[in-house]
């Protein structure tokens, strides 16, 4: 199916203001807005606390754990079937 609207190219873009702008500068930092999910907070002082050293010390133990349950298990199967 063709759509019947017509597309005309615009001579005048070039008149239009830019609103870009160059990429070696930095864009102005807004004050009084909550950091976003990607930027780093203002109070950057505190150091890592107990529940950062969990979750990262689970992040590394249960792949771990999981990968040597995994091998015992398949050691334990293939012993069963007599190979």
């Amino acid at each position: 199916m063709t759509s019947t609207a017509k597309f005309h190219a615009n001579s005048d873009a070039g008149e239009l203001p830019a609103r870009l702008r160059p990429a070696d500068i930095r864009a102005p930092k807004m004050a009084g807005r909550p950091a976003g999910p990607f930027e780093i907070p203002a109070d950057i002082g505190k150091g890592p606390s107990m529940r950062d050293a969990l979750v990262t010390g689970l992040l590394v133990i249960y792949p771990t754990l999981a990968t040597v349950v995994a091998i015992v298990a398949g050691l334990f199967l293939a012993s069963i079937n007599g190979t």
